[in-house]
């Protein structure tokens, strides 16, 4: 009916009175030979008008009505759903998405290791189901973690007023930026809500995206050092091939290079420290991965004074135990027991 109104450009002279807009609409589209559909009564009455040798309907433009038909023709356009009526599929993607904070690549990850669905739809379709905002009851694109990812500029460090008292990251070797051995870590450090007195150590492995969380009472060097000590007694003897290496940025809580090199347990060094290039976040590009996924847990303004340990571990069995695309959809903690077993 729209449509078929929509280019009736006739002039023509009507009177009426007493009249809804349905029954102008219904008598004018009779005397055209038009058919009418279900037409919506406000109530309202026209008591009385003449229209005089008038364009009885005026083409007008209604952004909302070109958008809602533009989406409407979308959808029709588009193939069945893939999904059909498998609600026991529906009802595990959200609750993996929504309480347990998964990807939707995740998920179908975690799916194909051996959970039986009546549905099988790549990734890129689940993200385009999720977009709709019509296929599931509670999923809608802001559960989605972060889409954009930050991009470093690589090639450019600005100069710090004076350079590192330990190695410098250009000194590394090329084995461990290429992440092709086991063994090396990124470090840096969480900072509390302003006030707060306790911090998070952040440990990633570059190889295996594996991650230690350690709580410290302050953000300090002597802390740092200590954290490192608890550290090599936890892993005995085992700790020299586990942490080859330890990249850290130059922030003040790492400045005490030979500390953190120094072993507790024996002469000599227990690991190498290298010093990225000031302002150059990207050489810890790991490092600063897990650091976003650890503000999900505990975000900015977080007072880690009141944090419970327990809470602390949680986070890093999540992290740990999260299936990733770029570990083949295998967990960091799967990775890290088949090095450790080698």
């Amino acid at each position: 009916m729209y449509d078929q109104l929509y280019y009736l450009k006739n002039k023509d002279t009507y009177v009426y009175e007493n009249k809804t807009a349905a029954d102008v609409i219904r008598m004018i589209a009779e005397d055209f030979q038009l058919n009418v559909g279900t037409l919506e009564d406000t109530g309202h009455t026209i008591a009385s008008r003449v229209e005089d040798n008038q364009t009885l309907f005026e083409e007008r433009y209604c952004p909302d009505v070109a958008e809602r038909k533009y989406r409407e023709h979308l959808k029709d356009k588009g193939p069945d759903l893939k999904i059909g009526h498998d609600y026991a599929f529906v009802e595990f993607v959200e609750r993996k998405i929504i309480d347990e904070q998964f990807s939707p690549g995740a998920v179908l990850a975690v799916i194909r290791e051996g959970q039986q669905f009546d549905t099988n739809i790549c990734e890129s379709t689940l993200y385009n189901y999720i977009y709709r905002g019509d296929v599931f009851l509670e999923l809608t694109p802001e559960h989605l973690h972060e889409k954009g990812r930050r991009r470093y500029e690589q090639g450019w460090q600005k100069r710090a007023a004076k350079p590192p008292r330990g190695e410098s990251i250009e000194h590394r070797p090329a084995e461990i930026k290429e992440r092709n051995t086991f063994g090396h870590w990124e470090l840096d450090s969480v900072m509390g809500t302003v006030g707060s007195n306790r911090a998070l150590l952040v440990l990633t492995e570059r190889l295996t995206r594996a991650g230690i969380i350690l709580a410290v009472p302050d953000h300090t060097s002597a802390s740092v050092v200590r954290a490192l000590n608890g550290l090599e007694r936890r892993f005995g003897k085992n700790f020299y091939r586990i942490f080859k290496s330890i990249t850290v940025d130059n922030g003040c809580e790492f400045s005490d290079f030979e500390g953190m090199e120094k072993s507790c347990r024996r002469k000599g060094k227990r690991t190498r420290v290298y010093y990225c290039h000031p302002y150059a976040p990207h050489e810890r590009g790991s490092n600063e991965n897990m650091n976003r996924i650890i503000r999900r847990f505990f975000p900015k303004g977080t007072n880690f004074d009141e944090v419970a340990i327990s809470d602390i571990r949680k986070a890093e069995r999540w992290i740990n135990s999260y299936p990733r695309k770029v570990l083949g959809w295998k967990s960091s903690e799967a990775l890290m027991r088949e090095y450790l077993a080698a």
